[in-house]
């Protein structure tokens, strides 16, 4: 979208919003577009416990960006954004809104048409379909009037010596070979997700997220980082430990076979707001049960005697 539409769309002076809870791909094409076209970005803030800031929404959107690149979930901290409201107040101004879906169409339903957003995107990997496939979704008004982005084969209608006709989208977005197998995979992870029901994973995954919540809390010298309570959240959950550095904190969770990430998770801006350089992030999914969150309890407890300060 930021190569296609961007290029065709933008030009000096024009504004691109997102927001400081981005993950960075949801960052770094828009400044690279902006450079590319003269454009300016801008983005909307965080409050102290990593929600958007709706005071700092206002005052990004009565500039009537072009565009407003928004993350549904927060990758690190799980916050759940309210997307529709947040439309709804773009379009009035004229502005479209990307949607950054990863994090929330593996984990709950998402219905493109009553959210209005113009445009989607989501990866196969984070629905248990292997890592190489994803998905934008597009209103057809703007794909159609969208040129490619890369030039290759099975993205043309006719090819003459002097001029390329293009073929229609989707296929013009679809240059070369594709991944032929992943999608096939991806398709078939979609089906198996969908017969599960995507409201009984969300439900579950709410279970899970109290639950690690409620352990979380009883851990002397650990800081939850973002929202600390199950409303508007995933099942993500990232938190600090006493003066510990969250990679030494999940070496030894991995010592345990507990499986964690640790770092800025892609999300160095928002971190940076939060007043932390990087963070343990546990996640649970439809997969998970409270045994695992209660052998991650355990294994934090251990942790904190390996590195107890004396």
């Amino acid at each position: 979208v930021a190569q296609s539409w961007g290029r065709a769309n933008l030009e000096k002076g024009d504004l691109i919003a997102f927001t400081a809870m981005e993950h960075h791909s949801n960052i770094v094409p828009w400044q690279l577009i902006a450079e590319q076209t003269d454009a300016e970005t801008t983005y909307v803030g965080v409050t102290p416990e990593g929600r958007l800031d709706l005071e700092s929404f206002d005052r990004v959107i009565a500039r009537k960006p072009k565009l407003l690149a928004l993350t549904h979930v927060g990758n690190a901290l799980g916050t759940i954004n309210p997307v529709k409201e947040l439309i709804t107040r773009a379009h009035d101004v004229g502005t479209l809104v990307l949607i950054d879906g990863a994090q929330s169409l593996p984990h709950m339903a998402v219905d493109v048409q009553d959210l209005d957003c113009d445009f989607l995107a989501f990866s196969g990997h984070k629905m248990l379909a292997p890592m190489g496939a994803g998905i934008l979704y597009g209103k057809k008004h703007l794909l159609d009037a969208m040129p490619p982005y890369m030039g290759g084969g099975s993205m043309i209608r006719k090819v003459t010596l002097e001029k390329t006709i293009f073929a229609d989208v989707p296929a013009r977005f679809e240059a070369g070979t594709p991944s032929v197998g992943d999608v096939i995979a991806f398709g078939a992870a979609l089906t198996y997700l969908s017969s599960i029901g995507m409201d009984r994973i969300h439900e579950h995954e709410q279970q899970m997220v109290r639950y690690m919540l409620d352990g979380l809390k009883t851990v002397s010298g650990l800081s939850i980082i973002g929202p600390d309570s199950t409303i508007d959240r995933s099942a993500v959950v990232s938190f600090t430990l006493d003066d510990v550095h969250p990679h030494d904190v999940a070496a030894i969770l991995d010592e345990d076979n507990v499986a964690v990430r640790a770092g800025h998770h892609c999300a160095q801006p928002l971190l940076t707001e939060m007043g932390v350089h990087s963070t343990t992030r546990a996640s649970a999914y439809l997969y998970n049960t409270q045994d695992d969150i209660d052998r991650m309890l355990t294994s934090l407890s251990r942790a904190q005697r390996v590195f107890q300060r004396s």
